[in-house]
């Protein structure tokens, strides 16, 4: 029931949203140079690597660099990025990812293999599902960036307090995700975007 919906809103989504698409592709081609999408490896069910649809909101090249995005101030960021980022219009062309597989509409966030690492064996049943567009993790720390922008040490705070607080509530979604807890939570996750 699941993987139907999926494949249902996901196409629904893409087809309602492809005016959408267009006008932000013509936009970020405009603002700087590089491709529309932002295909970064991540890790998915069982383990396993995928490419991840994303509008680029930031420079090319920039991912050479740091992983962690740090809030307003962070120079790779361009400015149709910053806007798309504040409000997750990056996010939507994972509902390709959806459409084809790799990804749910709601499941634990895909990370980046560097991040994967640093996982317990415990932490790892978070891959036993499909990731998602959102979660409860999503929503909870929808303003990551300014909490990366006051810390000392960006990175470390990462991996040592947002990134355990997020596992904890993957590992939460994984034991107890419901079809009508996912619908739920697709609601949360649109009220917290436009409050």
């Amino acid at each position: 029931m699941k993987r139907l919906f999926d494949i249902v809103a996901s196409g629904f989504g893409l087809l309602l949203l492809s005016p959408l698409f267009l006008l932000v592709a013509i936009w970020i081609k405009l603002d700087s140079p590089g491709p529309v999408f932002y295909r970064q490896v991540r890790v998915g069910r069982y383990n396993r690597d995928f490419r991840i649809f994303k509008f680029r909101s930031m420079r090319v090249g920039a991912d050479k660099g740091s992983l962690v995005t740090i809030g307003g101030r962070d120079p790779r960021v361009t400015r149709s990025g910053y806007f798309i980022r504040k409000f997750k219009i990056d996010e939507l062309p994972q509902l390709i990812n959806v459409f084809i597989g790799d990804m749910s509409l709601v499941g634990p966030r895909p990370e980046v293999r560097h991040y994967v690492d640093y996982w317990t064996k415990e932490q790892l049943h978070v891959l036993d599902v499909r990731p998602g567009i959102t979660d409860p993790a999503s929503i909870k720390f929808r303003n990551e960036n300014e909490l990366l922008e006051k810390a000392e040490d960006p990175e470390k705070y990462y991996i040592e307090v947002i990134m355990q607080e997020k596992l904890r509530l993957y590992l939460e979604y994984v034991e107890n995700h419901s079809f009508w807890y996912d619908i739920k939570l697709i609601f949360q996750t649109f009220v917290a975007i436009i409050a």
